[in-house]
């Protein structure tokens, strides 16, 4: 049964997209945080209170692991820049572990495990 038939291929194909989409979603609203806090935005206003009312969950982990920059007003967060990457590098752990469920042919096996035999 080549990989490309396997009944297993679309469900691994639409866990992969789901999880592309969560974190693009999760970066989306770290940026904004991280961009609205750099600009010294108003925390009252509407759209403020709104992103950092939602980013907060992500964001929370990572509050005390660095101290925040304050320029005239303007706050770099380092810890969301922290936390945009520790959720990128955790989607790319999810998205290999869905890539290794996928059926591969005998054949093709042993082609990459000679190629990761190569780079040992």
């Amino acid at each position: 049964m080549d990989s490309f038939n396997s009944p297993s291929t679309k469900p691994l194909y639409r866990g992969t997209q789901i999880a592309w989409y969560i974190l693009g979603l999760i970066e989306v609203l770290l940026a904004f945080r991280f961009v609205l806090k750099l600009l010294g935005a108003n925390p009252d206003a509407g759209f403020t209170n709104f992103i950092y009312g939602v980013t907060y969950v992500f964001a929370a982990p990572f509050l005390n692991v660095f101290r925040m920059s304050y320029v005239s007003g303007s706050i770099f967060e380092w810890t969301t820049l922290l936390a945009m990457f520790v959720y990128w590098v955790i989607a790319i752990a999810i998205i290999k572990l869905f890539l290794m469920s996928k059926t591969v042919s005998t054949p093709e096996a042993a082609v990459k495990l000679d190629n990761q035999e190569n780079k040992l």
